[in-house]
């Protein structure tokens, strides 16, 4: 229960961090667009309220959740999409509160979840550590985009690390939406930490197919919010090199990620 509490610490901090990007700004700012091609601020906002809330209905609902699943299968991007849209429509104070309630409900909905059980998800089931890291992620890269509208540089924080992780671990997911075959190796996955001097790794030592470089930059091309050639990341073998292109630590069909000299 730890580790789970440190994962859903996490979750928590990270909204935080975005919620203080956006709890000044002026309510015309809200409409203001961000690199997420049709997306504003609102969107942006609006689209990780209604996540927080389907995760909620999940562990809470299951059957609920098991509907709503049915619906976005008959169109997949178009749910999401239409779930962001209805929010981005309202007062900005009040999808904010909104924000608010429903993430914070999410955090003491997922310490409740029993270890070893997994939630329903538009993906694979998961865990609640899982859950929380999926989250995590998503409102990392949902406060870059904000970021970038409001060209606000964000430091990186140690909360990397999960998203990092996340991303390592979908790499066959990345294959099979791709309708690729995953490679058969190990890949070996070695990033310098946000604190310019501490390494996270992955993988066997003397693997062949390698990624090196800063965790921001992995985190950002895992999120699909910056292109490889922006990025500092070096990369040996060709199916690590591949998988660069395709790389996507988030659930749903093939991201269509951002084209290069937009960072």
């Amino acid at each position: 229960m730890a580790e789970l509490q440190r994962f859903i610490d996490d979750m928590c901090a990270e909204s935080e961090s975005l919620d203080a990007l956006v709890a000044g700004i002026p309510d015309s700012r809200w409409a203001e667009p961000t690199p997420a091609e049709g997306w504003t601020i609102a969107h942006q906002i609006g689209h990780l309220l209604w996540t927080d809330e389907a995760a909620l209905l999940a562990i809470t609902n299951p059957d609920g959740f098991t509907e709503q699943l049915t619906v976005a299968a008959s169109n997949p991007a178009g749910f999401v999409d239409a779930g962001a849209e209805d929010h981005a429509q309202r007062p900005p104070a009040e999808l904010l509160a909104s924000w608010r309630t429903a993430r914070a409900r999410l955090a003491e909905a997922l310490m409740t979840v029993p270890p070893g059980q997994k939630i329903l998800w538009y993906g694979p089931p998961m865990k609640a550590a899982s859950m929380a890291t999926a989250r995590l992620m998503e409102t990392w890269a949902h406060g870059q985009d904000v970021a970038d509208a409001l060209s606000v540089p964000r430091k990186p924080t140690g909360r990397l690390r999960s998203i990092a992780h996340l991303g390592v671990r979908t790499r066959d997911f990345a294959s099979v939406v791709n309708g690729l075959t995953p490679p058969a190796e190990e890949f070996r996955v070695e990033l310098t930490a946000p604190d310019g001097v501490s390494s996270w790794v992955w993988g066997p030592e003397d693997a062949a197919q390698r990624v090196t470089g800063p965790a921001e930059d992995f985190c950002l091309l895992v999120t699909q919010r910056a292109h490889r050639e922006d990025l500092a990341l070096v990369v040996t073998g060709p199916d690590a090199d591949a998988w660069l292109d395709i790389a996507q630590a988030f659930a749903g069909p093939a991201g269509g990620g951002r084209e290069a000299g937009t960072r």
